[in-house]
This record gives C-alpha cells, sequence and structure tokens, in this order.
C-alpha cells in the first residue's frame, strides 16, 4: 500500500510576484499574474512513478555554464516524518548535462510554514555542451516523498521561518 503523505498546493500570487521580481528585474505584474494562472500542481506520470514532475512556469534558455533559478509557484504540505526530495529529470541530465546546483533539494516538512509560505525554488546549470531550451510546461524536476527518522537523543526545538540555509544561520 502507498502512503499518502502530501498535497501540493500554489503559493499565493503575492509570494509569487514577490519571488518572481526577484529574479527578473522591470517586470510588470500583468505579465507575472499570466505566468501565475498558468501553474500546475506536480503531477505523476504513471501510477508506478515515484516522481512528481515540476514543470516550469516560464520559457528559458541556458548558454554552457549557465544557471537559473526558477520560481515554481509550488508548496509541499506534509505529513510530520516526511521529506520531499527534489532531483533534476533524467532527460536534463542526459541531453544538457544539466543539474541542479545543490545536487537534491531537500524540502522539509517544516518548510511548508516558512515565511515564504514554503515556496519550492529550483536552481539549474547548464554543465553540458550545448545550449537547452525550455518551453513554459517542461518538465524540469521531480520530487521525491521519503520517511524520515531521528535519533534517540535528538532535541531540536527551533521553528523555521526562512528558506535556503535558514537552518544554519
Amino acid at each position: 500500500m502507498i502512503n499518502k503523505v502530501a498535497m501540493f498546493k500554489k503559493v499565493s500570487f503575492e509570494q509569487f510576484a514577490d519571488d518572481y521580481k526577484k529574479l527578473v528585474v522591470n517586470i510588470q505584474d500583468e505579465k507575472i499574474k499570466e505566468i501565475y494562472d498558468t501553474i500546475t500542481v506536480p503531477k505523476r506520470s504513471t501510477a508506478g512513478s515515484a516522481g512528481y514532475d515540476f514543470v516550469s512556469p516560464i520559457d528559458f534558455e541556458l548558454n554552457m555554464g549557465q544557471e537559473i533559478t526558477i520560481p515554481t509557484g509550488i508548496r509541499a504540505e506534509m505529513s510530520e516524518g516526511w521529506v520531499l526530495m527534489i532531483f533534476p529529470r533524467s532527460g536534463l541530465g542526459f541531453k544538457y548535462g544539466c543539474r541542479l546546483l545543490n545536487t537534491v533539494g531537500v524540502i522539509d516538512f517544516d518548510y511548508y510554514f516558512a515565511d515564504n509560505e514554503g515556496h519550492i525554488l529550483v536552481k539549474i546549470r547548464n554543465d553540458g555542451y550545448k545550449p537547452m531550451s525550455i518551453c513554459a510546461g517542461d518538465k524540469i524536476v521531480q520530487g521525491v516523498f521519503l520517511p524520515f527518522g531521528v535519533t534517540i537523543d535528538d532535541d531540536a526545538t527551533e521553528v523555521r521561518n526562512g528558506g535556503f540555509g535558514s537552518t544554519g544561520r
């Protein structure tokens, strides 16, 4: 039996717009709204798939050595004791030598309650030998839910409030 442990949701338009404006300068709210309205929650391609496919909300091109941060517009509400691991799609690796800059994204179950609504951002780099072109709606990464445990003497009590690197500050 497969555990049903999570639900994907969109972040608010305000959060998406705020994060998008940090990445793209001089863009109108109307254009951001058009992009936001096309965002769909990740889905599995087949009943046997472990990974949920995240699609790009934007068109972009990456030449060799270039990188981009993509605001997915997605957050994941999970049961305690579960983590969402984000991996690059194998096709992007094989075709372009593309990788995630943090190798594997770790989305903790408490990230959903962070100040940024748990907005999942992915940073991709083209380490290959040819330019990569992605259209809005193309699958870019996949997320897999996994259970995790803690040590018997664990005493973590801090509460999350941020995203990238916030627990190490």
